[in-house]
């Protein structure tokens, strides 16, 4: 069977992401026949505004992705900080220099899903990815929401859980917070679920 190519696109300052990003991929592998691959998106700061921030080095076993790249992939997930509810900067000049393909509408169809991190509960883990949709809309992309496939973990009350059913999330606090275990556990779900989607709508 030909494979199914998954690409998980993110963008992480301070690692929350990349952390989502990579059991995302696990999630996304463990469907037979995909193959998902991480790619970050670039870094538009100059590095002496990241020393600054005090940010940490990006990922060197992950490289960074150009929008033609995109052509190559039969579905995605991005996956980005939230900057007042709506992806960071850096996605959105990703997205901008999309023009070419848009044009084209050469990733009509393909499947896609939108996972996050914010840093409180009103940072937006429901509005970044609503105000994210728009980019897949005009690329004539498939939204592909979790709803409440992730189960009772969707359900959690007895502890802090970012995530909802447009996908998978985690807080990132002042910083100092990770993404838990159930939070990674339903972005391994994510990536899982957006696979399998892509697998059966491969042409």
């Amino acid at each position: 069977m030909a494979i199914t190519k998954v690409y998980i696109i993110y963008y992480s300052l301070y690692g929350h992401v990349e952390n989502m990003a990579r059991e995302i991929q696990r999630g996304a592998n463990s469907v037979p026949d995909v193959e998902a691959t991480l790619w970050q998106i670039p870094e538009t700061l100059p590095s002496r505004i990241l020393e600054k921030m005090k940010a940490p080095e990006k990922a060197d076993d992950v490289a960074e992705i150009r929008p033609e790249q995109l052509l190559e992939a039969d579905g995605f997930i991005f996956g980005f900080p939230s900057r007042f509810g709506v992806m960071a900067a850096q996605c959105k000049a990703f997205f901008d220099a999309t023009g070419g393909i848009w044009a084209t509408q050469a990733l009509a169809g393909k499947p896609a899903g939108i996972f996050w991190s914010t840093g409180f509960h009103g940072g937006g883990q429901e509005l970044t990815a609503l105000t994210a949709i728009t980019q897949l809309a005009h690329h004539g992309m498939i939204y592909v929401p979790l709803g409440y496939t992730f189960g009772s973990g969707m359900y959690e009350m007895e502890q802090v859980k970012g995530g909802s059913p447009y996908g998978a999330g985690t807080y990132a606090a002042d910083g100092s917070r990770q993404p838990t275990q159930l939070e990674l556990d339903q972005a391994f779900h994510q990536g899982k679920y957006v696979a399998q989607i892509t697998k059966k709508l491969k042409i």
